[in-house]
C-alpha cells in the first residue's frame, strides 16, 4: 500500500479476521488526512458501521465537543480505530483481530505522519504503548516512540460511564493541546 486510495481499497476488501463477516461498513477515518494529531480509538461502534465513519455516535459527539472546547482546528486532527470493522456487540477486539488491523493503522500513521498520537482507551494505549498497558495507570503521561509524541487518555465512552473521569480527560488534552501549540 502506498497512499491513500490503496490503503481505503484494501481496507474495504479485507477478510483477514471473523469482524469482515458482520461489518456494514468499514470504518477508515475522518478528519485531516495531513494533520499533526491522530487520534486512535478502539473500534466502530452501531452508528459508526452505519455511516463507515469513526466516533459519530454519543462517545463521538462527546469527543467533538471536547476538541471544539479546546478550540481545535478541523485542520488539526484525523481521528481512526485500532480496527476498521465493528465488533458484534461493541465487544472489545480480540487480540487476533487488532493485529490483523494494525498494518491498516501502521499505514495510515504513515500517510498522516502526524507528531501526536492520542490513544483514547486502553485497547488503543494496549496496541499503541505496550500490550500490559492500564490507561487508569498511564494516561496523562508522554510517551516518545519512533519520532511521535503520545498521549494516552480515556475513551470518550468511559465517560458517559464514569462522569468522575471527565476532569482527568480534560486534563489530558489539555497537554495535547500545549504540545499542539507549541509545534
Amino acid at each position: 500500500m502506498t497512499g491513500w486510495e490503496e490503503l481505503i481499497k484494501a481496507c474495504e476488501k479485507c477478510q483477514k479476521c471473523v469482524l469482515a463477516k458482520t461489518r456494514t461498513n468499514v470504518v477508515i477515518g475522518r478528519g485531516n488526512i495531513n494533520a499533526p494529531v491522530m487520534f486512535v480509538g478502539e473500534g466502530p461502534g452501531e452508528q459508526e458501521d452505519k455511516q463507515g465513519l469513526p466516533f459519530v455516535g454519543a462517545a463521538g459527539k462527546l469527543l467533538d465537543l471536547l476538541l471544539d472546547a479546546m478550540m481545535f482546528k478541523k485542520e488539526d486532527y484525523y481521528i481512526c480505530n485500532i480496527v476498521k470493522c465493528r465488533p458484534p456487540g461493541n465487544r472489545v477486539p480480540t487480540d487476533e483481530e487488532a493485529e490483523s488491523c494494525l498494518p491498516y493503522l501502521r499505514q495510515q500513521v504513515r500517510l498522516t505522519r502526524p507528531k501526536i498520537i492520542v490513544c483514547l482507551g486502553s485497547t488503543a494505549a494496549r496496541f499503541i504503548i505496550d500490550r500490559s498497558a492500564r490507561i487508569t495507570n498511564i494516561h496523562g503521561q508522554w510517551f516518545e516512540r519512533k519520532g511521535f509524541s503520545i498521549m494516552p487518555t480515556f475513551h470518550p465512552a468511559a465517560l458517559l460511564r464514569d462522569e468522575s473521569k471527565k476532569a482527568l480527560m480534560w486534563e489530558d488534552v489539555k497537554k495535547v493541546k500545549q504540545r499542539l501549540n507549541a509545534i
